[in-house]
Parts: C-alpha cells; sequence; structure tokens
C-alpha cells in the first residue's frame, strides 16, 4: 500500500497544524472498537468526537441508508419526500415542550447560524449573548458565537455578539461566593442586559452542559433562572445540544435534567450517530406559527438531505428499542464510581464532572491551587504534557478525546461495563504521565 493521501499533504486536517507524521489508518470499526491498516484495535472513549453514539457498523443504520439512496438520494425544495416528515415526526416525539417544527441541515454550525439569523428575524433585535468557554462552529457567525480562542482567527467576525461569564464552580471568576452572581444565573445575565439595553437582545445561546471546553455542569437552577429572565424580556433562548443530545448526558437532552425548555434547541452529532452528517435545528410553536407568514431566513443545497434522514430515523430506532437514553443514565454511576476511584490514586486529578456517558477529568499540577496541566490555550510546547498522554493511551489501545487540560470521557452508549473497566484500567496506566508533573499533591 503505497502512501495515503493525508500522509502526501492532499488532505488538509480541520483545526490543526498540517506538519508532523501522519495519522494511522483506519480500516474498520465493531461496536466500542475501531482498527487500523496494521491490525491494532483501539477502545473508543471518545466516541469519535463524540458523536459515534452507538459506536460503530450498526446493520440498520447501513440498511436504511442503502435503501433510502436506492430509492431517492437527493432532492431540493419545495418538494417532500416521506422520510424527511417521517423523521419530524419521530423528533417531536422526543425534543422537550412545544419543540415540534425542525429546519435540517448538515452540520451544528449550520443550524447554530440558522437559529441566530430566526432570533434576530423573529425579534427584531440584533444584540446575541453568548459564552466564554464555548465552542458553537466554524463558519462566520458561529465561530463569532464561540467564545474559545479559536474564533480569535474569525475576528472581528459578526457584529452584536456580547459574552457572559460560565457557571464553572471548579474555578468560579466570581470566586464562588454564597449566593453567586454568576453561577446562580440571573444576577451576570441582568447586569449585562443593564449595559446592553434588554430591547436589543435577540437571543441567549449557551450549552446546557459545556461540551469540549471542559464538561461544565450547571449548579441546580441556573438553567431555569436564565430562562426566566429571558422570558421577562422577550428574548429567545437556544440551547446548543449538538454534543449533549440524544443520551449523551442520560436524558433525551441535557436540558430534560432541569425540566428547561428552551425556544430553539440545535443538535447534529448524535442525531445520526455520526453515520451521515445531519443537523436539526427544533423551534417552539410559536416561531413555527410565526413562520407561516414570514420567510425563514437561512437555506442549504443539503438541507433535509433524504439519505441523512433515513439515517437518523434507523438511529432513533435504535435509541428507543434497545433504550440507551435510560441505559446512559444507568451506566453513569459506574462510570463516576470508577473514576472517583482513579481520583484517589492519581493526585493529576483536579476535578471530576458530568452524567450519563458525558464525563469530564480535569488535570491539574497542584490540587491545592488548581494549577492547569496545560495551560489556557497552550501552544505545542505547553501542550506536551496532554500530548504524551493521549499518545501513551493511543499505543496502549485507548482512543482519548482530550482538549487542553481535559480528558472527555464519552464512550458509545453501547458500552458494556467491561469495556467500561477496561477503558479505565488503560487510563488508569496512562494517568502516571500526568502525575509526573504534580508539584504538589494537594
Amino acid at each position: 500500500m503505497g502512501d495515503s493521501a493525508t500522509a502526501k499533504g492532499r488532505v488538509i486536517q480541520s483545526w490543526s497544524r498540517q506538519g508532523g507524521d501522519p495519522p494511522p489508518r483506519i480500516v474498520g470499526g465493531d461496536g466500542c472498537r475501531f482498527f487500523d491498516a496494521a491490525g491494532r484495535s483501539y477502545l473508543d472513549f471518545g466516541s469519535q468526537l463524540v458523536n459515534a453514539n452507538l459506536g460503530h457498523s450498526r446493520t440498520e443504520v447501513q440498511e436504511a441508508v442503502q435503501k433510502q439512496v436506492a430509492t431517492m438520494a437527493t432532492l431540493g425544495r419545495p418538494w417532500d419526500v416521506e422520510i424527511v416528515g417521517e423523521l419530524a415526526d419521530r423528533l417531536a416525539e422526543v425534543t422537550p415542550g412545544d419543540l415540534n417544527s425542525f429546519f435540517f441541515a448538515c452540520s451544528g454550525t449550520e443550524v447554530n447560524e440558522a437559529a441566530i439569523r430566526l432570533a434576530r428575524a423573529y425579534t427584531g433585535r440584533s444584540k446575541v449573548i453568548a459564552r466564554y468557554r464555548s465552542y458553537h462552529g466554524s463558519t462566520a457567525g458561529a465561530l463569532t458565537l464561540t467564545g474559545e480562542p479559536r474564533r480569535w482567527v474569525g475576528e472581528p467576525g459578526m457584529p452584536g455578539v456580547v459574552r457572559m461569564l460560565d457557571p464553572y464552580t471548579y474555578r468560579c471568576p466570581a470566586g464562588h461566593p454564597t449566593p453567586c452572581p454568576v453561577c446562580s444565573g440571573a444576577p451576570h445575565l441582568r447586569e449585562l442586559l443593564q449595559y446592553e439595553g434588554a430591547e436589543n437582545v435577540a437571543a441567549v445561546i449557551l450549552e446546557p452542559v459545556t461540551g469540549i471546553n471542559g464538561v461544565i455542569v450547571p449548579p441546580d437552577g441556573y438553567l431555569q433562572a436564565i430562562r426566566d429572565v429571558c422570558t421577562e424580556h422577550g428574548i429567545l433562548l437556544i440551547f446548543d445540544e449538538v454534543m449533549t443530545g440524544f443520551g449523551r448526558t442520560g436524558s433525551w437532552f441535557a436540558c430534560d435534567r432541569w425540566g428547561v425548555v428552551p425556544d430553539i434547541i440545535t443538535c447534529a452529532k448524535g442525531l445520526t450517530a455520526g453515520y451521515v452528517p445531519l443537523a436539526a435545528a427544533a423551534v417552539s410553536d410559536r416561531l413555527s406559527s410565526w413562520l407561516q407568514d414570514s420567510v425563514f431566513p437561512y437555506g442549504l443545497t443539503h438541507s433535509a438531505h433524504p439519505v441523512g434522514c433515513a439515517a437518523a430515523v434507523a438511529v432513533l430506532g435504535v435509541y428507543q428499542k434497545e433504550r440507551l437514553v435510560e441505559r446512559a443514565e444507568r451506566l453513569g454511576p459506574l462510570i463516576e464510581k470508577e473514576l472517583r476511584a482513579l481520583a484517589e490514586r492519581h493526585p493529576s486529578i483536579g476535578d471530576i464532572r458530568g452524567s450519563g456517558c458525558f464525563w469530564g477529568i480535569e488535570l491539574v499540577t497542584d490540587r491545592a491551587s488548581k494549577q492547569p496541566l496545560v495551560p489556557f490555550n497552550p501552544d505545542a510546547a505547553a501542550a506536551e504534557p496532554m500530548t504524551r498522554l493521549t499518545a501513551a493511551a493511543f499505543r496502549k489501545g485507548l482512543y482519548l478525546l482530550t482538549h487542553w487540560n481535559i480528558i472527555l470521557v464519552c464512550p458509545p452508549l453501547i458500552i458494556e461495563e467491561a469495556e467500561i473497566r477496561e477503558g479505565m484500567a488503560l487510563l488508569d496506566e496512562t494517568l502516571c504521565i500526568a502525575d509526573e508533573y504534580v508539584v504538589s499533591n494537594g
């Protein structure tokens, strides 16, 4: 076998430098494992990019895709195709509250763009409030909504975006007093609205549980407080559940845990479990009614792509038939127990947080000071401890998804308890690398 196109530099990898050794060639997968060309097997502890909720090689999804390709592979508007309506009906069964109408796109980025454009059109206002520790996508508008440093390359970006701080109790920017104005939600948001003018704000967009930027779980009451302030001022509330939707946190959507219903939910990854690109923006009956006489201000060639919709219908069927949402909830305590046991053995673990099959391990060099193992937005040299750790895990046959000093433990929802323990044992061995950098046991 000759050099791959990636090795020759013909494939440009996202969000990364293009130099260095090419990645291993992956030739297949089955269940919670995938395999490289050399025959090595890797336990997928990150569900790839937190999207392979059903693992790899599910025949039900493959067959649904093949059938739709043979029937009607693509169709533009305004034509109707049965599988699209079927997906909308199936989604309405599991989305919270009155979120019963759907716009379908290909990625989370696109539906976040669509949600903001709809919010501005509906309210006639221009400003949008987003949080700092967030990622909402890589197109111009979604990248501006993003709070983390990846947005810098796109600045000045879309006008009208205002930032709020995150309910990050482990590293609360307000020092986490009782009560905390940031982590309780309403006081901080009200102050921003005072400065920006509530009458100018179209929407607040946030991840109910922060994803790649730390698996930050808000305190109880936070989301409801944000919801109440938005309702009071006629501001739309948008939950970005691209990463947390479809059982990942142990409920259909992360917001279900707190019983808070937004005006719009955006979702992608778990919608098709990664088999075909598809995303959705679920909108309230109020917005849907307004759209009957108002133009929806967004569109795509591949919106509501029939093949993606067929994959999603099949994936939803597997979630329901195998009760995988309930399974994720049931696996959560086991994952937490295993992680707490690791924390007892490894002084590099500063914090553990999450639920269901969605957990974050925050690594530090000193528990007392909470000094992160690698700094915020590290360069290659500063990121070396995490680079070493993830490479060592991969050599052992464990795939980890990491971001700065955070390890995301996000296995497929189908994972067996024995596989969880297997992965934790490999992680146990690997964390010794992080422990080398500890300066105090705290």
